[in-house]
């Protein structure tokens, strides 16, 4: 794999500053200075200034994310979510959930994992709670759950329940981008909450809104095997 992508997983630091410690001459692999974009194994031997990678402990996190919270590593997007958890070791967020959005996000150090987890082709389920503009009727729930036209794809057949007359619940397995708004905006409604509750099987439970938990072993062995 990439250097980048290696350091990634192994939980050194973001394939973004991967590459500007290649750029300023401060990875060599197997003697010889790191090139951007450098193909390594394993087993190779690779040093961060002069000294071997560093063996991390590794790291997931559930946290209830609030509205206005942007999910990149990016520290100079503002309000990111790395300088709102202000965690004391690299970590990064598993996917994204929209900066309008609040709920469940997976923090981590672990690339291989997250990998694992967002790969669409394994259709892990994603739930949330919805509130819109307006009560819906049933042909809504029908079409949301037959699958919606948006972005020049049809959306996954999905679970929709009714909650109240303007507030369902959702399963989906897929995570196009802002795609409830965008299925909900294609019946003429507009999103006025979105919360998500569970991703695979980790709950957000009783965590309140910009708090945090570590996932047990039970549950890290849980997404394992999924």
């Amino acid at each position: 794999m990439r250097i980048n992508k290696l350091l990634s997983n192994h939980g050194i630091c973001s394939r973004t500053d991967a590459n500007r410690f290649i750029a300023k001459n401060r990875i060599i692999v197997n003697g010889k200075l790191c090139i951007p974009g450098q193909w390594v194994e394993e087993e190779d031997t690779i040093l961060i200034d002069n000294k071997p990678i560093p063996v991390k402990d590794k790291i997931y996190i559930a946290l209830n994310k609030p509205v206005g919270i942007t999910c990149t590593a990016e520290k100079s997007v503002e309000s990111n979510i790395i300088s709102f958890m202000n965690y004391p070791e690299y970590i990064f967020p598993v996917g994204r959930l929209d900066k309008a959005s609040q709920g469940l996000i997976l923090m981590t150090n672990d690339g291989e994992l997250a990998n694992k987890i967002l790969e669409s082709e394994n259709e892990h389920e994603k739930e949330y709670i919805v509130t819109l503009n307006k009560p819906f009727d049933d042909c809504f729930m029908k079409g949301m759950s037959e699958g919606v036209s948006i972005c020049s794809v049809t959306t996954r057949p999905c679970d929709v329940s009714r909650l109240t007359e303007d507030t369902f619940s959702i399963i989906l397995t897929q995570g196009l981008n802002k795609q409830i708004r965008r299925m909900s905006s294609a019946f003429g409604y507009k999103v006025v909450r979105l919360e998500r509750i569970r991703i695979i099987n980790i709950k957000i439970d009783e965590l309140e809104g910009g708090m945090w938990r570590y996932l047990t072993e039970k549950e890290v062995s849980e997404l394992w095997n999924v």
